[in-house]
């Protein structure tokens, strides 16, 4: 052992990289390993890469609740490839468990990944992640980081059974929810239908935001082929995760890092199969914030471009009927990509260091299914998500326009204005709302400040009053999100948001607006003399907050053009536009 007091070099590996300061680096890494031994290390484990493992594990997460059995196999994978895996903790995030939204604390999740990566000494990096904003963040947290980096999913659910109808969270939640809304089905029938709806642990079954995600993570080449479908309690998953820890001992020894992957041809790839999924509208946000760690922005009207070349192909709700492990055992991901082939970039990098094409290959030719659509025979004739502009949304406003009625989506209306959350809870249900089919749902402050944390309360319930009538889809509009296992003729993401000024946050109750899916429009139809008058007489005052993170988040959070990250997490430098020209 050296008795240097010289930095280590920066090519310093296993134990040796990132040693904590005491001025003295051999005696930094004699005190490290004297601790490591401690818990029973031999000088020939200590020798070895060093995988870390992000372990997001939480009771407070069932989506993760496979951790322990997918830990082990990583491990497991690890060891036998000569590497030595070290697990390490990180902030969990579930969906339904967080308050005030999970995506409020995405943020604070990859800043964790991020120092934690930084921190401890690894050479490579395996985030185990699953629920809507966990891979998102693991990925944002990795990108920062730098070093090399490997995805793997925990997986989706299995589906339930209420009364001989397949069920699974959670396009069927809102589903059934809104029947009990309208009286269609009791007390007792909805809290049956509570028992099915999540028959494992494990993410959604339909194509939600964690099924969007891990797809977009394979498309994206950060995982090994084939790992975004397999169920969490599979074994195909536990193989995966075998395999996950045996690339991650590759990608250290040939020092691949994770910038060499998430280039500008990935993300183009990411947007097409985001397109062709019918996938969660959350996906566009999650690919600008990675994006933006990489010095990257999302080109939005590329992406409205790619999505009238690029139909919806994947058979699942909310787009269509089947569920993830239909998609599974159609071949996943190496199914829909065949179809996809012609309008893929085939020489971007994946972490088996093979390109995307070449793992196309090796995939081989698939077989007959029914999940996956050909691209004569599609789903829907274009892609899942529509990118809207005009006076309502100048930064961009966007449409699941897949899962919308078609009856709505060239629509005038007269809007019926809510100005928050607490506004729509107190008055949504009143018999005295003033509200007709015809009308238009406003929402405001529901954006990255307004709330904060851009909550998915885009997905603005439809009035009793209309839904006793069995009125099944209203015209809705919000700076806000919603769930990717969400269904509707909702317009999200109007940017700017209200709570800093957006023309969003002056729509009156009797304002005429109109949608055009087909035009690509949202516009108020309100003078702008008139919106100058009301600028005036209301001027908006940003929300603030006195300390904790609620104040870092308010000061630095970003609007849904540039991923709802912190301002300060971006890469200092821009290196241009995803899709790249």
């Amino acid at each position: 052992m050296s008795k240097s007091k010289s930095s280590p070099p920066h090519d310093a590996t296993g134990l040796r990289k990132g040693l904590t300061s005491y001025g003295d680096n051999g005696f930094s890494l004699f005190l490290r390993k004297a601790f490591i031994k401690g818990a029973g290390y031999s000088d020939s484990a200590l020798d070895r890469p060093v995988i870390g493992i992000a372990n997001t594990g939480s009771a407070y997460n069932p989506c993760h609740g496979n951790m322990p059995q997918l830990i082990e196999a990583v491990k497991r994978g690890v060891m036998l490839a000569g590497g030595l895996p070290m697990e390490f903790p990180t902030i969990s995030i579930h969906e339904s468990f967080a308050y005030p939204t999970s995506m409020y604390l995405r943020n604070l999740m990859s800043m964790d990944t991020e120092e934690m990566i930084r921190a401890q000494p690894m050479d490579a990096v395996v985030l185990i992640g699953g629920c809507d904003k966990t891979v998102p963040a693991q990925l944002m947290g990795a990108a920062s980081a730098g070093i090399p980096a490997i995805q793997l999913i925990t997986g989706s659910m299995l589906t339930g059974s209420h009364r001989s109808e397949r069920v699974g969270a959670c396009t069927d939640c809102r589903r059934y929810w809104g029947k009990y809304r309208a009286d269609e089905i009791d007390d007792q029938e909805i809290s049956d239908v509570n028992n099915q709806l999540v028959a494992s642990v494990g993410t959604c079954s339909v194509m939600g935001t964690a099924s969007t995600m891990a797809c977009i993570a394979e498309a994206l080449g950060m995982t090994v082929p084939g790992g975004a479908t397999p169920p969490a309690v599979t074994a195909d998953r536990m193989r995966i995760a075998e395999s996950t820890g045996t690339q991650a001992v590759s990608l250290a020894r040939s020092g691949l890092t994770i910038d060499k992957i998430l280039t500008a041809d990935a993300f183009e790839n990411a947007m097409r199969v985001l397109l062709a999924i019918g996938g969660s509208t959350n996906g566009i946000v999650h690919l600008a914030a990675i994006a933006g760690r990489l010095g990257m922005d999302i080109d939005l009207k590329t992406l409205d471009r790619m999505g009238r070349e690029t139909p919806v192909l994947l058979d699942l709700k909310p787009s269509g009927q089947h569920y993830m492990e239909d998609f599974h055992k159609a071949g996943g991901m190496a199914t829909l990509l065949r179809q996809l082939k012609p309008l893929l970039k085939l020489d971007a990098l994946t972490v088996t260091g093979r390109s995307l094409g070449e793992e196309m290959e090796r995939a081989g030719p698939g077989f007959a299914q029914d999940v996956v659509k050909s691209v004569s025979d599609p789903i829907y004739p274009q892609g899942g998500i529509a990118v809207l502009e005009g006076n309502l949304a100048p930064g961009g406003a966007i449409i699941k326009q897949s899962s919308a009625d078609a009856g709505l989506m060239e629509h005038e209306g007269r809007a019926v204005v809510f100005e928050n959350a607490a506004d729509l809870a107190n008055r949504i249900d009143a018999d005295d709302l003033d509200v007709n089919a015809d009308d238009i749902l406003v929402l405001k402050n529901i954006g990255p400040k307004g709330a904060p944390g851009m909550p998915e309360a885009g997905y603005i319930p439809i009035p009793r009053k209309l839904a006793v009538k069995g009125v099944k889809d209203i015209v809705r509009i919000s700076d806000g999100r919603m769930s990717g296992t969400a269904f509707g003729t909702i317009v999200l993401h109007v940017t700017p948001e209200s709570a800093i000024g957006g023309p969003l946050a002056y729509v009156q109750n009797g304002d005429r607006i109109r949608l055009s899916v087909k035009n690509r429009e949202i516009s108020l139809l309100v003078p702008e003399d008139e919106m100058q008058r009301r600028r005036s007489a209301m001027p908006v005052v940003p929300p603030t907050a006195d300390r904790g993170y609620k104040k870092l988040f308010l000061q630095s959070v970003t609007q849904a053009d540039k991923g709802v990250d912190f301002d300060f997490l971006r890469a200092p430098d821009a290196s241009g536009k995803a899709p790249g020209s």
